[in-house]
């Protein structure tokens, strides 16, 4: 039994949507990345689901999914080290608290 193309898209799409409102609608900052951190995820698996069914025979899709999740781990943690010196500072991770910092 095969799993059509439809289905790695539709699960996309949803991973996209979700992480779409979670960023639009989260106040915390770990939230907002967790919400980040998805849809990357949904374009890694557009990246492979593209490259299994357009080109079968090549692995240029897998690769821009690894380089994807490279640049995941390297935003994660820019984004974790900047809510670190955030809290310090403000003693909360809120959006809302972050106009706080200004000069």
């Amino acid at each position: 039994m095969e799993v059509h193309v439809i289905c790695y898209l539709l699960v996309g799409a949803v991973m996209l949507f979700a992480g779409v409102y979670g960023f639009f609608t989260r106040r915390n900052l770990l939230a907002t990345l967790i919400s980040v951190e998805l849809m990357l995820n949904a374009a890694n698996i557009n990246f492979a689901v593209f490259n299994r069914y357009l080109f079968p025979g090549v692995l240029e899709g897998h690769f821009f999914s690894l380089f994807g999740i490279a640049i995941s781990a390297a935003e994660t943690a820019v984004a974790i080290a900047i809510m670190i010196n955030v809290y310090r500072n403000v003693r909360n991770i809120q959006t809302d608290d972050i106009s706080d910092l200004k000069g």
